[in-house]
Parts: C-alpha cells; sequence; structure tokens
C-alpha cells in the first residue's frame, strides 16, 4: 500500500502527488485558499478568505502604523514608516541608491554589483524580475508541453511506418532526414540574424516554434498591462489621497475663518461698548461743567 501524507491545511491524508509541491496542500485546500498578492506589499500569500486581501505582516502593520503611503521609490503602498517601503529602505542600505530600472523606467532598480543575480543581464526592480521569471516560467513549460507533444506523434509516425513496411519507412526516412538537414540553416540564419541585432535572447528561445513567441509576446503584454493597471490604481490612490488632504485644508481654512470672523465680531463689539460709555461720560460731564464754573 503506497503511504499517504497529510495536508498541512485540513490535516487529511493523500498520495504525496496529490499535493502540492511548496506547501503540500490537497486540491480542494488549494481551491478554497489560492495563492493570491498582497495589495499593498504585493507578496504572494495563501488567502484565508476571500475578503483577506492583505497578507499577515501587512495587517499587522496596518494596525500598528495606520494605512500606508506609496513609496517614493517603486510606488507600491507599502510605506508604513517614512516614505519608503521596507524592501527598498533595505536594499537603499544595502546596495545604495536606486538606478532606473530597464523595463519600468522607474528609479527603483538596486544593483547588487554581481551579474549573475541580474535577470538576462539587465538592471530590473522587484516586480519587473517577479515578471519575467514568471514569464520564462511559462514559456519553460510551454515548450515542455510542445516537446512531448512532437515526441509522441514523431512515435506514432514511427510506429505506423514500421508497420506499413520497410521500403516506404526508409524512403519516409530518407526523406525527414533530408527535410531536416535543410530546415536547420534557416534556422540558424535566423538565429545569426538576431544575434546580430543585438538583441539578448537564447539559441534555446530563437529555435522555438511560432506559437511559443507568440505565448511569450502575449504573456510579456499582459504583464505590462497588469503593470500599467497596477501604477494607475497608485495613482488614483495619490489623487484620492491628495484630494482628502485638500478637503481637510478647505475645512480648517473655514473652521479658522469662522474663528477669525467671530473674534472681530466681538472686537467690534466691545469696541462699539467702550465708544458708547465714553460718550455718555462724555455728555455728563459736558452738562456739569457750568456748575463747576459758577462754584469757582
Amino acid at each position: 500500500m503506497a503511504a499517504l501524507y497529510a495536508c498541512t491545511k485540513c490535516h487529511q491524508r493523500f498520495p504525496f502527488e496529490a499535493l502540492s509541491q511548496g506547501q503540500q496542500l490537497c486540491k480542494e485546500c488549494r481551491i478554497a485558499h489560492p495563492v493570491v498578492k498582497c495589495t499593498y506589499c504585493r507578496t504572494e500569500y495563501q488567502q484565508e478568505s476571500k475578503t483577506n486581501t492583505i497578507c499577515k505582516k501587512c495587517a499587522q502593520n496596518v494596525q500598528l502604523y495606520g494605512t500606508p503611503k506609496p513609496c517614493q521609490y517603486c510606488n507600491i503602498i507599502a510605506a508604513f514608516i517614512g516614505n519608503k517601503c521596507q524592501r527598498c529602505t533595505n536594499s537603499e542600505k544595502k546596495y545604495g541608491p536606486p538606478y532606473s530600472c530597464e523595463q519600468c523606467k522607474q528609479q527603483c532598480a538596486f544593483d547588487r554589483k554581481d551579474d549573475r543575480k541580474k535577470v538576462d543581464g539587465k538592471l530590473l526592480c522587484w516586480l519587473c524580475t517577479l515578471s519575467y521569471k514568471r514569464v520564462l516560467q511559462k514559456t519553460k513549460e510551454q515548450r515542455k508541453h510542445l516537446s512531448s507533444s512532437s515526441r509522441t506523434g514523431h512515435q506514432e509516425k514511427e510506429q505506423y511506418s514500421r508497420l506499413s513496411g520497410g521500403g516506404h519507412y526508409t524512403s519516409q526516412k530518407t526523406l525527414s532526414t533530408s527535410s531536416i538537414q535543410n530546415e536547420i540553416p534557416k534556422k540558424k540564419s535566423k538565429f545569426e540574424s538576431i544575434t546580430t541585432n543585438g538583441d539578448s535572447f537564447s539559441p534555446d528561445l530563437a529555435l522555438d516554434s511560432p506559437g511559443t513567441d507568440h505565448f511569450v509576446i502575449i504573456a510579456q503584454l499582459k504583464e505590462e498591462v497588469a503593470t500599467l493597471k497596477k501604477m494607475l490604481h497608485q495613482k488614483d490612490q495619490m489623487i484620492l489621497e491628495k484630494e482628502k488632504k485638500i478637503t481637510e485644508l478647505k475645512a480648517d481654512f473655514q473652521y479658522q475663518e469662522s474663528q477669525m470672523r467671530a473674534k472681530m465680531n466681538q472686537m467690534e463689539k466691545t469696541h462699539k461698548e467702550v465708544t458708547e460709555q465714553l460718550q455718555v461720560t462724555l455728555v455728563y460731564l459736558t452738562d456739569c461743567s457750568p456748575w463747576f464754573v459758577c462754584i469757582a
């Protein structure tokens, strides 16, 4: 009997192949608790409920410091303390000031002084690095699927040719080898033209099928659209915060203006009372002045 392993969420036992590689979750738990991105720090985490859209660390920071602000470097809404998020603060202390990202053109890429840690020789920020690696992973999976399907199709053709007869098999084999030899120079010339243009593509990517190339382009466009949507959302949040601040300033100005008017009205009333009192005193002194003259 095959050994069974417990799911880390529901603690039910399943075969090892039925559990996920990372957190050892069963299929039902993977559906009920999908891996999503945090609204603030954009890191991936296991979602406990549909209403929970931020990770545990950001939830603790919200309770301690309140709603975060956009980071002045990466524009991610994760600056709980100051104007920079914790990731950019740590990277700035370790690697120095940021540089411009070659993908999104924002001033949020940190040079680690190690070419092995760069993505295809490019200096990218954290978000663009994740997007690029995700595209490469999808491309690798697509390439593996295409190679497996082509291998099975080739095996089926060989079996059919062996069953149909030896002479037909040899002629088909010579035709297939000659066609492959004719196709190899075309692919080499295509790869040479790509490398002479200065693009940093690997030979595996250059020799891929057109469907894979289209898949990579579509995935890159999807990542760019997601990045633009994120930037648009961040700009909307910044505009809302500025409008809120403007409203608060207007309310403060109106309050100060009303206080100033009340103070001026009070001063005017006091001045009027003092003036009337002085006028009464002056009239009284004017009426009493002949008596003083007669006495004198």
